[in-house]
């Protein structure tokens, strides 16, 4: 008995419009740096939410597969993962300070609205102490580059193992 997998075939995979890290390896590493330095004081499965509503928003198949996976191997559960891309309709998920960082992560990703709103700024800063806060703001900003990256070059996903790029 062969199965779906095995006889339907799946489209094929595509390479990378440009491998920029390779000709960009200064601009990397220091995005390596910021990313580091921007998750410092931040609980990992925050920075992971985070890192993944912003992915889904911004349409990044690399940076989905990567958090993802690092949010799976640092403990998130797999229904909260697949909940995220409709989270004002599953608030029941999360916590109140989770909710604030997710409002504001499509605030600050999605700036084509205007700007970020002071009740979602104000909500955040009721959550987060103001350094805490800083770097929720430089993780989501960072996210936000790495995702530009990613679908500007078409990274491709797929092939990520969790911890890979720490």
């Amino acid at each position: 008995m062969s199965t779906a997998q095995e006889t339907v075939p799946y489209a094929p995979e595509q390479a990378p419009r440009l491998r920029w890290a390779q000709h960009a390896p200064e601009v990397y590493k220091a995005m390596i740096r910021l990313d580091t330095a921007a998750r410092q004081g931040l609980d990992p499965k925050l920075y992971e939410l985070v890192k993944i509503r912003a992915s889904q928003l911004n349409h990044c198949a690399f940076c989905l597969d990567m958090h993802t996976k690092d949010a799976l191997a640092a403990g998130e559960s797999v229904e909260r993962i697949v909940q995220l891309s409709a989270w004002e309709e599953s608030r029941h998920f999360y916590t109140a300070k989770e909710l604030a960082a997710i409002e504001l992560t499509e605030a600050i990703t999605v700036l084509t609205d205007g700007f970020v709103p002071d009740e979602v700024y104000d909500r955040a800063a009721a959550h987060f102490e103001e350094a805490e806060l800083a770097q929720l703001i430089a993780a989501i900003t960072v996210i936000n580059a790495w995702n530009r990256f990613g679908v500007t070059t078409r990274m491709t996903p797929g092939h990520y193992q969790p911890g890979q790029h720490k």
